[in-house]
């Protein structure tokens, strides 16, 4: 028995790092996964690891930031996937500059990947959810959430991701939803290695500086952050909401 038999899990941003492995733990715990990246092409990658470890899961093409399109794609889940009970958004980018170097578009873009997206997916999602009384929904926020050089625009989507969380478990907790947000600090990652290149250092050489000033002396893993997702999804949390919960090997 797994903790997600029977239910049927949306994760976005699943083709590569905390998004890819997330989908893999829940997976491996009995959900069939809707793996949804921009493109069907790479959402594959996920989803033929997926199926190799014996586990359901589907490709889904979504730019998760246009409305319409996340409408679209629910559909097509609830009808090839048999229902939807657990979302998790996890798309997200980074255009980083310093605030007076900042374009409005990389401003509005990080806002639109990272901050409209989880409401174009929530607010579907809750549809189905409280119709059928049963929902989890858990977000990716960030330390960045704190504040963070060169990271305005994110930093402010991943703080809205934090106010989002808390306000959706006040509305929907009466029709038996959760809400909660998952906080990672620095994790090994695609995203990672691009703020590394960014201040002209190599990936390795940043995570070596990062792992000296955090307590545990070393960066996050994408199977950690799964796991935390994985909890919060999971009947385990079923008391759990409104949270945020920073995974960040205890750096302050």
């Amino acid at each position: 028995m797994g903790r997600f038999d029977g239910k049927v899990a949306v994760v976005t941003g699943a083709a590569q790092g905390i998004g890819a492995a997330t989908a893999r733990l829940l997976a491996a715990e009995g959900a069939a996964v809707a793996v949804v990246d921009l493109t069907v092409e790479r959402a594959a990658g996920t989803v033929e690891e997926i199926a190799a470890a014996g586990g359901t899961a589907r490709a889904y093409g979504c730019d998760v930031s246009d409305y319409d399109a996340v409408e679209a794609v629910f559909t097509a889940v609830v009808e090839e996937l048999g229902g939807v009970h657990v979302l998790v958004n996890n798309a997200g980018i980074t255009r980083d500059n310093l605030f007076f170097k900042m374009p409005k578009q990389d401003w509005d873009t990080v806002l639109a990947v990272n901050l409209t997206s989880a409401y174009n997916c929530a607010h579907v999602a809750q549809k189905y959810f409280v119709a059928q009384k049963y929902g989890k929904i858990v977000s990716l926020s960030s330390r960045s959430a704190l504040g963070n050089r060169g990271q305005a625009n994110y930093a402010a989507a991943k703080a809205g991701i934090q106010g989002l969380t808390a306000t959706l478990a006040i509305e929907l907790g009466p029709f038996n939803v959760n809400v909660n947000a998952v906080a990672p600090g620095y994790v090994v990652t695609s995203m990672t290695a691009a703020t590394a290149e960014r201040v002209g250092a190599t990936p390795e050489a940043h995570q070596a500086e990062v792992a000296a000033r955090t307590p545990l002396r070393r960066a996050g893993r994408p199977e950690e952050i799964a796991a935390v997702v994985a909890f919060l999804a999971s009947e385990d949390a079923s008391y759990v909401s409104g949270q945020t919960l920073y995974v960040n090997g205890g750096a302050r």
